[in-house]
Parts: structure tokens; C-alpha cells; sequence
């Protein structure tokens, strides 16, 4: 099957991004947008090119005093009866278009047609971002190959609708477990609900006051959810256990330790499990690289509320913000969909802090 990833769709932003959602890349199902990438960029002389696993990575050696990262992930969560994709003047709909194909298309864009930038750059097309984090691309590249994150800078393309997102909330899931007396149904008083006891559990989750904090002009609002619940038996059983999952948002000025130390002081008194967990990343607004393209932007950076790859790079020193055409408030949704005149905006912003 060819490439649609031809150089005439290359050139242009807004039909690379319709070119690259119209890839099947649900999580897990980044083999064939993978191949599609590897090849133009391997044709591409001023760019070293590497793979693991179905993450690409394509690097600038100019010898340049400073190197920039620009990253997107290559998966999409499931599909929804939205693909492939549709389009008019003025929008493209489809699963992708958002979160984050649209951003993936403006770094493969730059990646093709911008090879004598001012900083060396290294381009990741990565897979398993929407998935959980053991197979996420760029920690399995961390893991392998550490010194290809290396960099003074990074943008990762993730959708913030044209505006520089700085920074990112850490995420922490647990389940928070209720235990009772197993009886008949006929006969609840010989028992004790487990079920019932997770009413109390449920109020101080909706008594919550989520915390806010300003670091560095930008204002972060924690979060603390319920996200499931499950437990009982039978129809005619009490049951004994319930679960409740819980999801935290954190401000980065927390650590991962600090979150797990809050959320048992919440839940004090319940059998509490921590089963997933990921950093924030703090502002990192103040290396050249990124003063230079906030001045470029002429806007005024917003905290991101969510994680996204930028922890990573914090992790590492490395100064990070998120900036990417798409809108975050349509991401994983059923109508997904992007302005052309984003696409078009982003790739020339970036173009022109690459080139200046």
C-alpha cells in the first residue's frame, strides 16, 4: 500500500494532519502510522532517524549551542463512529484531530521542511500516550536510549487551542476499599452493607475544597474525583466489600509522596491503595529557548490542567510547556474536531521560532 504521506500532503500542515488521522492509530495499533512516518523522515538527508518499538525519532546534528525537543504522540484513543475523517472550509472532524494529530502533523511538517533551524532539534512520534504509563513511547525510550531526551528545551504539540500551557498537574489514581458482613438479603440484619458504609467515603468526596495555587503567573486547580465504584455479590446477597476508585489532580508544587500523604489524610480511616501515579511538571518558563517562543507568542501562559509528557522532561531538568493547535475541551470526544486556521497558525509560529 503506498504512503499518504506523499510531499505534496507534507508541505502542507492541514492535509498532513488529515493524512495522519485517517491512519487507524488507536493505542496499541501504531505499527502502520509508525512505518508511514519512518519512511519520510529516513528520506530526509539533514535527519538521523531511529526506532523503538513504534516510536520514531528523528534528530538535527548542525552542531547548534542549544538542542530542542518537539514531540507528539502517534495513538488515538478508541474510535467513536468518527473515522475517518470529514472536513469543510473551515474545520476537520474526526478521532485525532484534537488529541493530537493535528500537533504530531506540525512537527512532521517542520521535521521535512525546516532542515537548517536555528537550535539542533530532536522530533519523537511516539506511541501509547492515552494508554497507561508503562507503555508510553517516551518512557520506554528513557528506559533504553536516556540520552535522546537530552535537550535545553522542550514543546510537546499537546492540544491548548494556540495558546502556551505551561507546566502540568500530576495524576494519582487509588482505590479506597469498604469491608462488611456477608448475609442474606432477607436477613440484612445479620449482616453488615459494604456498599452502605461507601456513602461516607462518597460525602467527603463531594465535601471536597479542590486547592488552588498560583506558581509562576499560572493559577493550577486540584481535583479529587470518584471514578468508579464497584462491589456486590447477588441480588439477594449483603455484600462485604466495596471499592471505590479515586482520581487526584494535583498542583506541581506536590510530590508524588505529598499527593499519596493527602489522600490518605482524606480517607483517613478506609483501607486505601494507590494504583497509578505520574508527577506534575513545574512552570519552567525561564530557559532562553522558551522566553524566546513565549515572546514569539505575545500571550500570556495558562497552567495545563492535566498531565501530558512535559513531566518527563521536568524529571530531567529540562524546562517543558505544551502548546498545540487543537482544542483540549473536544479531546476523547465523540465530535472531535480541529480549525484549519489553528493548524495553519501553529505550524507558522513554530516555523517562524525555529528559522528566526
Amino acid at each position: 500500500m503506498p504512503n499518504p504521506l506523499t510531499p505534496q500532503v507534507l508541505v502542507d500542515p492541514v492535509a498532513l494532519t488529515r493524512a495522519l488521522v485517517d491512519i487507524e492509530s488507536v493505542s496499541g495499533n501504531e505499527k502502520e502510522i509508525a512505518d508511514a512516518v519512518q519512511e519520510v523522515l529516513e528520506a530526509c538527508a539533514h535527519l538521523r532517524v531511529e526506532r523503538i518499538g513504534h516510536t520514531v525519532i528523528a534528530r538535527t546534528e548542525l552542531g547548534r549551542a542549544q538542542r530542542v525537543v518537539l514531540a507528539g504522540h502517534l495513538d488515538t484513543v478508541p474510535l467513536a463512529d468518527n473515522f475517518p475523517s470529514t472536513v469543510d472550509d473551515k474545520i476537520m472532524w474526526g478521532c485525532g484531530t484534537s488529541d493530537m494529530k493535528s500537533g504530531t502533523a506540525i512537527a512532521l511538517h517542520l521535521a521535512v521542511t525546516c532542515p537548517d533551524p536555528r537550535y539542533d532539534v530532536t522530533y519523537f512520534f511516539y506511541e501509547c500516550e492515552e494508554v497507561e504509563a508503562a507503555r508510553n513511547g517516551l518512557k520506554i525510550v528513557g528506559e533504553q536510549r536516556p540520552e535522546l531526551l537530552e535537550a535545553d528545551f522542550a514543546v510537546l504539540l499537546e492540544p491548548t487551542y494556540g495558546i502556551v500551557e505551561a507546566g502540568c498537574q500530576g495524576t494519582m489514581r487509588a482505590r479506597v476499599r469498604t469491608t462488611g458482613v456477608r448475609a442474606h438479603a432477607a436477613r440484612s440484619w445479620l449482616g453488615d452493607n459494604a456498599i452502605h458504609k461507601a456513602g461516607e467515603v462518597l460525602r467527603r468526596l463531594s465535601d471536597y475544597q479542590a486547592r488552588e495555587v498560583e506558581i509562576d503567573g499560572c493559577r493550577y486547580r486540584e481535583g479529587l474525583n470518584a471514578v468508579a465504584v464497584s462491589g456486590g455479590v447477588a441480588g439477594n446477597v449483603i455484600p462485604d466489600a466495596c471499592e471505590i476508585e479515586v482520581n487526584f489532580r494535583f498542583a506541581p508544587d506536590r510530590s508524588e509522596e505529598q499527593a499519596a500523604t493527602h489522600l490518605r489524610e482524606v480517607f483517613g480511616g478506609y483501607e486505601m491503595e494507590i494504583t497509578d501515579s505520574a508527577p506534575g511538571a513545574l512552570p519552567g518558563l525561564s530557559a532562553p529557548p522558551a522566553a524566546e517562543f513565549l515572546a514569539l507568542t505575545g500571550a500570556t501562559p495558562a497552567a495545563k490542567l492535566g498531565w501530558t509528557d512535559v513531566a518527563r522532561f521536568a524529571a530531567l531538568g529540562i524546562p517543558a510547556l505544551n502548546f498545540g493547535p487543537g482544542d483540549p475541551n473536544l479531546a476523547h470526544k465523540r465530535d472531535e474536531h480541529v480549525e484549519l486556521d489553528k493548524i495553519e497558525a501553529g505550524a507558522d509560529l513554530l516555523r517562524r521560532w525555529l528559522a528566526s
